[in-house]
């Protein structure tokens, strides 16, 4: 036999046949290597729809590697005598194939890499990781902005990446004049609704998708969502698939209405493309080049397209230079110091708020819910409850199917929950109900009213907005974006502020009590020392 000369590995979000690690790439002395391993789908209570989503795209992208004659180690879940961890299979497999380097495109999560890297060495080889081409810029080029500021803001570098790029210039600026049209894409459906909303792209399962929806189904029953629903694309086709549908049907309107939010229309005009785009079967390229040509053929208003492409090419690549220069110590950042429990409801839904009921449920049968509903509903709760960051971040990295923790650990415990002190985001974005009934209509239905500070009537978003500027007013009162809020603070008289404080106690109370049906004791991620 041919010595093996590299082993490229590829991780389940790493599906793309052109990525740089297979630069150089000899079938005839190199081969690729995948494992499914129960670990990635424990180490946090994976959701069903997450699981499924990973899964299905990893063995369809078996088939496309086999296709394209590239030798493949492939090791199933359902494999007798899976080892059960990434770690434990890359091991074995290095003492059977005896490669004389491990080669792999850069990873997306600090504790896999960290646990790949430590395997490799102690077989007696480096692991040479090479740069991830999905994205615009590297992490050294985000390092080096940082380097240069005394703070870090997106708008900056944004900018930069805008121009480096060319996207959206003319004539050395930026198009129509503005950086930025964030402030035209804040609009809420009128009182009859969105009406008829264009249909999300949706793929039926074949055959290697239904051998995998069993095998979730049996092998995590008990884990949190559903399957019924499951329809993600996952292949490269259906992907580009997904793109030209949403380019085509709701780009127009989704500056317009990005923010808004209607009971019973998850998907609205959202791209739903996240997932695909981190499990890298889409390249950020080509769907920033998709939008930005669809607006230069007058197809798409340029609100629109410089709100989705300040997604892809801003807050994406803002994002992932936070995570992989803050790491491991970003992790455990509380900078609030909030101690609360996640309420166990959050794994079910059960609750009489009737904007968060809608958003959690949404999330457990759909694996999903856009970006307003994640911050502004189902984040913006924890964060005035004051729920201990590391959960909050657990929850969201397990339900989503977009999860990857590069991703979804800054967009968590640094927007929306604070932890990190500012680092990332300018302010908390803190409201009360009045904001979530201005941008939807669930609170018609609600027993809650977004107007009440106290009383049994009185919103818990309302109130607890209160009492988190109550709790927080000396460091609140430093940041010059939360001036007017803490200046509206200063009107409570103490009798005003005492029956906010008592009332927050016991809505605190009530989300935090025992559930006898809850998450397992441990979902906090886990690191190599734990």
């Amino acid at each position: 036999m041919t010595p093996l000369r590299t082993l490229v590995v590829v991780l389940g979000d790493q599906l793309d046949l052109d990525a740089a690690a297979f630069d150089g790439f000899d079938p005839a002395q190199d081969a690729v290597w995948m494992a499914e391993a129960a670990e990635e789908s424990t180490h946090v209570w994976s959701s069903k729809q997450r699981i499924a989503l990973f899964l299905a795209a990893m063995r369809h992208f078996a088939e496309a590697l086999r296709a394209a004659g590239r030798p493949l180690h492939y090791r199933r879940l359902d494999d007798p005598g899976n080892l059960g961890t990434l770690a434990a299979e890359l091991q074995a497999s290095l003492a059977s194939l005896s490669p004389q380097q491990v080669v792999m495109t850069a990873p997306g999560d600090w504790r896999v890499w960290q646990s790949l890297k430590a395997v490799v060495e102690r077989a007696g080889l480096v692991l040479d990781v090479h740069e991830d081409r999905h994205f615009f810029t590297t992490v050294r080029e985000f390092a080096a902005h940082a380097k240069k500021r005394k703070s870090l803001r997106l708008e900056y570098f944004y900018r930069e990446l805008r121009q480096r790029h060319g996207v959206l210039m003319q004539d050395g600026g930026p198009v129509g004049g503005r950086w930025n049209f964030d402030a035209d894409n804040r609009e809420a459906f009128g009182p009859e609704g969105p009406g008829l909303v264009p249909p999300r792209a949706t793929f039926a399962p074949d055959a290697i998708t239904r051998e995998v929806l069993a095998l979730v189904e049996s092998r995590f029953a008990g884990h949190p969502g559903s399957l019924a629903s499951f329809a993600w694309p996952v292949t490269r086709a259906q992907a580009l698939s997904a793109l030209h549908a949403f380019i085509e049907q709701r780009l127009p309107l989704f500056g317009r209405y990005e923010d808004a939010m209607w009971p019973g229309e998850p998907w609205l005009y959202h791209s739903q493309l996240s997932a695909a785009l981190n499990l890298k079967l889409l390249a950020a390229r080509e769907v920033v080049n998709a939008a930005e040509a669809a607006y230069r053929a007058g197809h798409v208003p340029l609100e629109s397209a410089e709100g989705f492409i300040r997604q892809i090419l801003g807050w994406r690549e803002y994002v992932r230079g936070i995570y992989w220069t803050q790491m491991p110590g970003y992790l455990e950042r509380n900078a609030l110091e909030a101690h609360h429990d996640l309420p166990a409801w959050y794994w079910t839904g059960d609750t009489d708020m009737a904007c968060l009921r809608d958003a959690l449920t949404q999330t457990l049968a759909q694996g999903y819910a856009h970006h307003i509903q994640r911050l502004m509903v189902i984040g913006l709760f924890t964060l005035l409850l004051g729920v201990r960051p590391q959960q909050v971040h657990a929850w969201y990295l397990s339900v989503y199917v977009d999860a990857v923790e590069w991703v979804e650990l800054p967009n968590t415990l640094g927007m929306s929950q604070y932890g990190d002190g500012g680092l990332m985001a300018s302010k908390p974005y803190v409201a009360t109900g009045k904001y979530i009934q201005r941008m939807g209509n669930r609170c018609a239905g609600c027993r809650y009213d977004p107007a009440q500070r106290v009383g049994e009537r009185a919103c818990p978003y309302t109130t607890l907005y209160w009492d988190f500027l109550l709790r927080h007013e000396k460091i609140l009162a430093t940041n010059t974006r939360m001036a007017m809020q803490i200046k509206n603070l200063g009107r409570l008289n103490e009798a005003d502020r005492a029956a906010v404080r008592q009332r927050a106690e016991e809505i605190r109370a009530a989300a935090t009590r025992p559930h006898a049906w809850s998450q397992p004791r441990d979902a906090r991620p886990r690191s190599d020392q734990d």
